[in-house]
C-alpha cells in the first residue's frame, strides 16, 4: 500500500471495503498508546465483533471510525473516502452515514423516545413533520412504535437501548457502530438487542460491535477481531 491514498483512489476502483485501516495508531497526551499499527479491512454488509479486555482500544477504534477522533499515524478510508484528508465540512457529511449507540444509552431524560430519536434530525434543521415522520418509522423498525410518547425513565433498560438503536438508525446509516452495547444489560436482554442487530443487518447495514462478552459472537455466528493492549492480535 503506498505511503498516501488520495481521497477517492479507494472508491475509484470499484472497492467492496466500506471500512479500511492501513497501519493506524493513536496515541494521547503523555505518550498513552490506544492504538498501534493496526490495519483492518471491513466488506460492504459485514457484522464483525471488536472483543479485548477493558482499555485494549475498542472504543478509541471505533471514535476513530466514526471521525470524533484523529488518528496520529496511518489512514482510514471509510466508503471509499480517505477520512485523514477530507476537510471538515465533507468529515460531517460522512458521519451522518454512521449511526453510533452508547453503552449508557444517552438518552435525553425530559424527551419522549420520538423526540429522543428524531433529535438528530431537528438539529440538521429537517421539516418537524418530516423529523416525527422518520423518526416514528425508526422506532417502529425496533419494535417500540407503541412506546413513541414514553420518555426514557418509563422504559426498561432493554427498550432504553432500543431507543437508542432507533437513533442511530433514523439517518440511515451504511455503517452501524456500537460500544458495549449490552453492556448494562442481563443476559436475556443482551439476546434481545443482539436479535435486533441481526435484524439491522439482514438489511444490508455494516455492522462493528465492540465488546468484552465473549458469547455475543458465539451467540451471532460471526467472526470478531481481538485488540490486546492497542495491537491486533487476532482477526477471526
Amino acid at each position: 500500500m503506498p505511503p498516501e491514498i488520495s481521497e477517492t483512489a479507494v472508491s475509484a476502483h470499484g472497492s467492496s471495503k466500506i471500512i479500511q485501516l492501513f497501519n493506524v495508531t493513536k496515541t494521547y497526551s503523555g505518550g498513552v498508546v490506544a492504538l498501534m499499527e493496526v490495519s483492518i479491512q471491513i466488506d460492504k454488509g459485514d457484522f464483525l465483533f471488536i472483543s479485548g479486555s477493558s482499555g485494549a482500544g475498542k472504543t478509541t477504534l471505533l471514535k476513530i471510525i466514526l471521525g470524533v477522533e484523529t488518528v496520529t499515524q496511518g489512514q482510514l478510508v471509510v466508503n471509499g473516502r480517505n477520512v485523514t484528508r477530507i476537510p471538515p465540512r465533507e468529515l460531517t457529511r460522512l458521519r451522518r452515514e454512521t449511526g453510533f449507540v452508547f453503552q449508557d444509552f444517552k438518552l435525553l431524560e425530559n424527551r419522549t423516545a420520538l423526540e429522543n430519536v428524531g433529535l438528530a434530525l431537528q438539529i440538521r434543521g429537517l421539516p418537524p413533520k418530516e423529523v416525527r415522520k422518520r423518526a416514528y418509522h425508526a422506532l417502529r423498525a425496533v419494535g417500540l412504535a407503541d412506546k413513541r410518547d414514553q420518555k426514557p425513565l418509563r422504559l426498561s433498560g432493554g427498550e432504553q437501548q432500543r431507543v437508542a438503536i432507533a437513533r442511530a438508525l433514523v439517518n440511515d446509516p451504511l455503517i452501524l457502530l456500537a460500544d458495549e452495547p449490552t453492556g448494562n444489560l442481563d443476559a436475556a436482554l443482551s439476546r434481545e438487542i443482539m436479535d435486533q442487530f441481526l435484524d439491522i443487518h439482514q438489511r444490508g447495514t455494516t455492522l462493528l460491535v465492540a465488546t468484552h462478552n465473549e458469547s455475543l459472537p458465539a451467540y451471532c455466528g460471526k467472526r470478531q477481531l481481538v485488540l490486546d493492549k492497542g495491537r491486533l492480535v487476532d482477526k477471526g
